[in-house]
């Protein structure tokens, strides 16, 4: 056999046994007589050492040997004399009896250690070697351990794992469909799914009342650190029940994962939240609870002193920043430029110190001491406090203090990886009117259902009605992001057609479209509903990063392209034949 033990198993307890091991070498030391080889593999670090005083044949092998060869050792375990608590071997080494190379490497463009010296275009390109470094590995065990743990968890509870197909019908609603043309049927395309929502809901039509898959998922969109073009879901859906049961339902799979992943126990309740009041208080629809410094609206405080900003201005929000009244003009001067980029879209910074001296503004033009004093009792500022004011547009400007609301959070120290907020948010608008293409587009999904009280709005023709139509949805937020969304569905195939209606299909579009779902919903549909987490973005959160990347074993750049694989490629002319297609882009030289 190649090996006994794994280099990450053997403890003082196995001392003066006979072992053989097999990795990767990692570095090699000498000292003095004694020469030392650091060997890993997946498991973890052991250190071998040869005598030169013993072996002349295993220390002329040590002699050849390069970072990332692959050997296979036996030897002894005996107790180290310098012991290395850093790693779970770190009490014994292995005194080398025998040694041989399976295979030589060269040297790779990088060092594969903790940290290592290669940039992150360097180390994507070789991605089959950064993964072999503990970090990756680390992140690679935490999302195995987290797929192992929801299986279990609605297995148990009676969820039945379907799949669902890859090749799919496009639909273009929401992001761009990747499109796979078909050879058997010349000039049409299948689309890659960008979630398995028709068919989980088909699912539910057939009778498998608890579906769950952890699913690949395909968008053509553009992407930052949370987002992928392919990526994964938990997807769910659940047949006869209401919004209250898939909360709870799922509310259980989170406090299991935190509990036998992370050790944390949640015993309460998670709290929820209107979107109504994520807005008015957050600035967004994923709020980060793990901090205070709340949104305030002062508009009918501001208005009337002859300053035109703030009377002008159909909002005037602000926030209490604790303890930076001392904030120097530089500093503050530097947060007005910060809020002026394009990413937050304010036109200026309004300040607020209140000081045990007294309180100073850029306003203390237009406002007495007291206007401001009062404005910093109604919004709950002490001695020692910062306030920040942005005015604007309603929608726009709550967005920008969510914005900088967050930003003074992380400067503060006050987002903290380690400490987790979960949330509910409910009660989202249904649609979103759009006033370029002056039509409503689906705030969720179009198979989301209205709320049962609003749907006398639902089926009114009036445009402000249709605004203030609330969905049956829900999303699961965890520290500032958005993790998991679903909604209770649309069972109805009347109520289903209104939808498509409201959003602008035609019949004939509609048929086309969505058809089968139509027809499937005729046939005896349930009430259902379900949730879909983002698996990735969840495995990143439990392991206290921003980006998805290192949880993913082969992701692409942020501009798509796999630098591995050289991918997407250009296909030769033969196959573009076949499939009854051709290219518009420019010739490459």
């Amino acid at each position: 056999m190649y090996r006994t033990h794994t280099c990450g198993e053997l403890r003082i307890s196995n001392a003066g046994q006979s072992v053989t091991l097999a990795g990767w070498v990692q570095r090699v030391r000498k000292m003095g007589s004694l020469n030392f080889i650091d060997l890993r593999d997946r498991y973890g670090i052991t250190q071998l050492v040869a005598d030169e005083n013993e072996s002349k044949e295993i220390n002329d092998l040590v002699s050849t040997l390069g970072r990332e060869y692959v050997i296979q050792a036996t030897g002894i375990v005996t107790e180290r004399q310098s012991k290395n608590n850093k790693i779970e071997t770190g009490e014994i080494e292995i005194k080398l009896t025998g040694l041989k190379v399976l295979n030589k490497a060269v040297t790779p463009p990088f060092t594969i250690e903790e940290n290592t010296d290669g940039g992150e275009d360097i180390r994507a390109q070789y991605r089959y070697l950064d993964l072999r470094r503990a970090p990756l590995k680390r992140a690679l065990e935490l999302r195995h351990r987290m797929a192992h743990e929801v299986r279990n968890y609605l297995s148990d509870i009676g969820f039945m794992e379907i799949e669902t197909p890859y090749l799919i019908k496009s639909t273009p609603e929401g992001a761009r469909d990747f499109v796979v043309p078909s050879r058997m049927n010349p000039g049409e395309f299948y689309a890659l799914p960008q979630s398995p929502q028709t068919f989980k809901q088909l699912l539910m039509v057939a009778g498998y009342d608890r579906y769950f898959q952890i699913v690949r998922c395909f968008r053509d969109e553009d992407l930052r650190a949370d987002r992928q073009p392919e990526f994964t879901q938990i997807d769910c859906e659940m047949s006869f029940v209401e919004r209250e049961d898939v909360l709870n339902t799922f509310e259980g799979l989170a406090k299991a994962l935190f509990k036998n992943v992370l050790g944390k126990e949640f015993t309460e309740p998670f709290p929820r939240m209107p979107y109504k009041d994520a807005m008015e208080y957050y600035g967004s629809d994923k709020p980060d609870i793990r901090f205070g410094m709340k949104m305030n609206t002062i508009t009918d405080m501001v208005k009337g002193r002859g300053f035109a900003v703030l009377d002008d201005a159909e909002y005037v929000g602000a926030i209490v920043v604790p303890g930076c009244a001392g904030y120097t003009r530089k500093q503050l001067d530097e947060l007005t430029e910060w809020v002026k980029r394009p990413q937050v879209g304010a036109k200026g910074l309004i300040y607020i110190k209140y000081n045990a001296e007294g309180i100073k503004s850029s306003i203390d033009k237009f406002y007495s001491a007291d206007d401001l004093k009062a404005i910093c009792e109604k919004i709950g500022a002490a001695e020692g406090d910062l306030v920040l004011v942005l005015s604007g547009a309603k929608r726009k400007m709550q967005t920008a203090l969510g914005t900088l609301r967050l930003e003074m959070g992380s400067r503060l120290g006050l987002r903290d990886n380690s400490v987790y907020a979960p949330l509910w948010v409910y009660d989202f608008p249904l649609l979103e009117w759009d006033d370029e293409t002056e039509r409503f587009y689906a705030m969720h999904h179009p198979f989301t259902a209205p709320k049962p009280e609003d749907l006398d709005k639902f089926y009114s023709n009036k445009k402000e009605d249709l605004e203030q139509v609330n969905a049956n949805a829900y999303d699961f937020v965890l520290n500032g992001t958005e993790v998991g969304g679903g909604s209770i569905r649309i069972h109805d195939s009347k109520v289903q057609e209104r939808m498509f209606e409201v959003l602008g299909f035609s019949k004939e579009d509609a048929e086309y479209r969505f058809g089968f779902i139509i027809n499937a919903f005729k046939y005896g549909a349930p009430p259902h509903g379900g949730i879909a987490f983002g698996f990735d973005r969840f495995c990143s959160l439990f392991g206290g990063q921003e980006t998805i990347r290192d949880y993913i074993a082969f992701p692409k750049n942020n501009t798509g392209r796999d630098v591995m694989l050289d991918a997407p490629s250009r296909i030769d002319v033969a196959q573009m034949d076949e499939l009854f297609i051709k290219s518009t882009a420019p010739e490459q030289e």
